[in-house]
């Protein structure tokens, strides 16, 4: 089942500059060059699907500008409406952590092309010329400056036309607080058909929180979520919530599961236990299975068993792109996890 086309992604790719294996960055000689960011990441991630993917983005008019074009290129994604201008290519430092040494992320994006774009480097009416979805995540807004507006002006568009829109709410403390992303995003998920948050997002930004759950000391809940969801529906209108359920018993070894709920029913899939390579981009992973899944008219219980399927599979790859098949997906949501060798 291929889903319908064609699904536009708006954000930031910056380059992810990491130490080979679980070096620390005081230790490293050399890092390892790769691009991503989260829309990004699902951009690609669709386009390994079988989608007709298209990723927008301000990027500098230069080689490394080009280098993260060609990145997202090499998979297959549309990048034509990529708007070239502006001083620098965004950076960010992954530590990758190991056992009880959590992994750790440091930012360099202050004064990138894309946080310093402006409303007017934007053609929406042009953009979403026959699309059928849109995928953002809080991470846009986050950047500041016209972020918000341009966030906005794309989700009115969209409304105008008839295109689902899907958001991952993605807090990130480093990049603004709860105070700034209540403000922003309060104004913002009301023209969101497909809400997508982590465990921890959605009492972040919302202050709406599941009962007898501790992220942090690995305490969840997984039926708590049901009533988060439904009260995200009840206050902004969403259609439907996707909630990544992620149980971490150390840096190493997780587990990972997911909910949907579609306004009257949620859906729980089976919980995997994942030794963990890379778990960034995990969370993308799952936000381009569902859109995926949803596209493609899957009923709710295969859609989140297929997003939670995907985003298992992203864990197990280095760096933060999906690069799994559908086949490979279904493979794993049907149950087989044996990792045996394939011959």
């Amino acid at each position: 089942m291929k889903a319908a086309s064609k699904i536009v992604c708006f954000g930031e790719i910056m380059m992810r500059l990491n130490p080979p294996g679980f070096e620390r960055i005081v230790q490293a000689n050399m890092f390892e060059v790769s691009y991503a960011g989260s829309e990004a990441n699902v951009s690609v991630a669709l386009s390994n699907f079988g989608v007709d993917s298209a990723f927008v983005t301000r990027l500098p008019d230069s080689t490394l500008g080009a280098s993260a074009r060609n990145a997202l290129r090499r998979y297959g994604v549309d990048t034509s409406r990529i708007v070239w201008g502006g001083p620098r290519v965004g950076v960010y430092y992954v530590e990758r952590g190991a056992s009880q040494r959590p992994s750790n992320v440091i930012y360099d994006r202050v004064g990138s092309s894309m946080q310093m774009a402006s409303r007017g480097d934007f053609d929406w009416d042009s953009i979403l010329d026959g699309a059928c979805w849109f995928h953002f995540s809080g991470i846009t807004p986050a950047l500041g400056r016209d972020c918000p507006s341009i966030c906005q002006d794309a989700l009115k568009e969209c409304k105008r036309r008839g295109v689902v829109v899907s958001c991952d709410l993605n807090y990130r403390s480093k990049l603004w607080n709860k105070e700034q992303a209540y403000k922003v995003m309060s104004e913002l998920v009301p023209l969101t058909d497909v809400v997508i948050a982590n465990e921890s997002d959605i009492a972040d930004v919302f202050d709406i929180r599941a009962g007898d759950t501790d992220v942090e000391h690995g305490i969840l809940r997984k039926d708590a979520y049901e009533e988060v969801a439904s009260q995200v529906v009840g206050r902004f209108g969403a259609k439907q919530v996707a909630i990544t359920l992620r149980t971490s018993i150390s840096a190493s070894i997780n587990k990972w599961a997911g909910m949907l709920f579609d306004g009257s029913r949620a859906y729980i899939s089976p919980e995997h236990t994942i030794v963990l390579v890379d778990r960034l981009g995990g969370g993308d992973a799952f936000a381009a299975g569902i859109v995926y899944a949803l596209s493609s008219g899957m009923n709710g219980q295969d859609a989140i068993n297929f997003a939670v399927s995907a985003s298992c599979l992203k864990q197990t790859i280095e760096h933060d792109f999906n690069l799994v098949t559908v086949d490979e997906v279904k493979t794993l949501a049907i149950g087989n996890s044996s990792g045996r060798v394939q011959r």
